[in-house]
């Protein structure tokens, strides 16, 4: 009877198929031999995939109950925090690590607040966006500036030397001016006479230019362009500010559920070491099977590789959180606050909706970009518009005249040695320009402006869009995240009861470890559940003040580090 029922389960030979009626009637002939061999086929497959796999370095460990050690490199990462504190300054930026900073360093304990004072401090990006700020503010003050006219001061020097040589084909007695001009005389010049001069001119001037556009159609929309730009990179910034804060708590409460994470799979580590241990002695006692120790031991190797994992998850959300924090090379954050869970929305769906439209940077950066283009484009209309200047100079000038080597038989009682020659003068004008003909390039431009500001409308629709999509998304993953913690609150109060019980029931014999190896599994997993559940709660409350919290326009203003809601914003009417 039971050698037919067991050739009946027995599986068919490879390419057979199964008969549909053949759990219903027994097979003749068939029996224990038939399923030895289907056991024995079966066997030689998972050997051949095992073979497949390489080979593990390290010996089997003589005591099932030790674990093999875990890599240096990784205990390292995750040691605890120092007692003393370390500076949290940046290093230059472009400064690279040393290998004695990357070898060494320290771990430090930070509470969100001071992770959010650094963050706001020394974020790359964010400083980055502070500079653009800056950038923007000079530009428009530059801009300003086209409203005063311009005073230039201007001087110059110059030597200037030259030789000359002249020959006269007639004298000059012929005219009769007298004894002078006569043979002899200072100033005579004899048919034919030859003479080389050189001469060196020192000259020097110094004056003052104003200019001043009297009318200039392009100079005011220029103004309102560049005040529309700054305002652009200010919202910008506080736009940054949200979104860094949202970064920084979002790492910060996963490093909290790694540390949280580690804790689990240590505790449960050493239980799976404690009853492998027990289950050991009850096996060299005869009184549990090999099966239930075999099966034990992989219980324990997977405990332990998932806190292996966790372990390298820690580390990965240390250095996660030192990169965002702009850390020194040599430390490595950790979180000191405990989890402390964020309380429920004080708002509901449609205010927070009302709220998070009103005064959004996100969307003041848009409206901003959209006013800028605009703007410059009467700018660069403004080009085909007449303009009207005022110029004006005056200033005074000097010259020294050297002459000298003067050779020849003539003139040379009427050359001066050296001559100082000064003077001054002045001009005003009035200067009009009108352009005329381009062939449509400042029109092609204004196009092109007009489409871009265009453009911005509907980037401002998406962005509108965008934000809804976020709040929404957050505000119902925070009221789910609010009620899976409940239930996982329940969870783990019955499962470990249950693990209790079946805890006490296997020492007592009374029941297997199947069912404490299945208690123990269910008791870890709703822990994990647990946690994820109060981590998803704060980020979710974080992801929505994203979306609400007051941040400051302009970088010099400080930035507050609380994590709550002021006050609930009245809905608009």
């Amino acid at each position: 009877m039971g050698a037919s029922l067991l050739a009946t389960l027995a599986p068919p030979s490879r390419g057979q198929a199964l008969p549909a009626d053949a759990l219903a009637r027994p097979v003749p002939g068939a029996g224990i031999g038939q399923l030895e061999r289907s056991w024995a086929r079966l066997d030689q497959e998972l050997q051949l995939l095992d073979q497949m796999l390489p080979s593990s370095a390290s010996p089997r460990p003589r005591n099932q109950s030790e674990t093999p050690p875990l890599a240096p490199n990784l205990l390292r990462a995750n040691r605890p925090a120092g007692d003393e504190p370390r500076s949290t300054a940046a290093s230059p930026a472009l400064a690279l690590p040393s290998a004695s900073t990357l070898k060494g360093g320290t771990v430090q304990g930070l509470s969100l607040p001071q992770a959010l004072s650094l963050a706001y401090a020394q974020s790359p990006e964010l400083l980055a966006q502070r500079l653009e700020v800056a950038r923007f503010l000079a530009e428009l003050q530059a801009a300003l500036g086209l409203y005063w006219p311009r005073l230039l001061a201007v001087a110059g020097l110059g030597y200037d030397q030259a030789s000359t040589s002249f020959s006269t084909a007639k004298g000059n007695p012929v005219l009769g001016l007298g004894g002078a001009f006569a043979p002899g005389g200072a100033f005579y010049v004899p048919t034919g006479a030859q003479a080389y001069l050189n001469q060196g001119v020192r000259s020097s001037a110094a004056g003052l230019e104003l200019g001043y556009a009297l009318v200039d159609f392009a100079r005011t929309p220029a103004v309102q362009a560049a005040r529309a730009r700054l305002q652009q990179a200010r919202s910008s910034y506080a736009n940054d500010l949200r979104l860094l804060q949202l970064t920084i708590s979002e790492a910060y409460y996963n490093l909290q559920r790694n540390d949280q994470l580690v804790r689990i799979r240590e505790a449960d580590v050493r239980n799976d070491l404690v009853i492998l241990s027990d289950v050991l002695a009850l096996k060299q006692a005869g009184l549990v099977p090999r099966l239930d120790l075999l099966r034990r031991e992989a219980i324990e190797a997977e405990a332990q590789e998932l806190l292996t994992q966790a372990l390298a998850d820690r580390a990965v959300a240390r250095r996660r959180l030192a990169q965002l924090l702009n850390l020194p090379p040599g430390l490595t954050p950790s979180a000191s606050d405990p989890i402390r869970l964020q309380p429920s929305w004080p708002l509901d769906l449609e205010t927070s909706l009302l709220a998070a439209y009103q005064g959004n940077p996100e969307l003041e950066a848009v409206l901003a970009t959209r006013e800028a283009l605009a703007r410059q484009k009467d700018q660069v209309a403004a080009q085909l518009l007449p303009q009207l200047s005022l110029l004006a100079r005056a200033g005074g000038l000097a010259d020294q005249t050297n002459q000298w080597s003067i050779t020849g038989d003539c003139c040379g009682t009427t050359v001066i040695p050296s001559l100082y020659t000064s003077g001054y003068d002045w001009s005003v004008a009035l200067t009009f320009r009108w352009l005329l003909f381009d062939a449509g390039s400042t029109a092609a431009e204004v196009r092109a402006l007009a489409s871009q500001e265009a453009a911005q409308a509907q980037r401002y629709a998406a962005r509108r869009n965008d934000i809804r999509l976020r709040l929404e998304q957050a505000f119902f993953n925070h009221e789910a995240s609010l009620a899976k913690l409940a239930s996982a609150r329940r969870g783990v109060a019955a499962s470990l009861e249950g693990f209790r019980d079946a805890k006490l029931r296997y020492q007592s014999g009374l029941s297997d470890e199947v069912t404490l190896s299945l208690t123990q599994d269910r008791l870890v997993g709703s822990l994990v559940r647990r946690l994820n559940a109060t981590i998803e709660v704060n980020i979710t409350y974080a992801q929505l003040l994203r979306e609400l919290l007051p941040v400051p326009r302009d970088p010099a203003a400080a930035v507050p580090v609380t994590l709550e809601l002021p006050q609930a914003p009245s809905p608009a009417p």
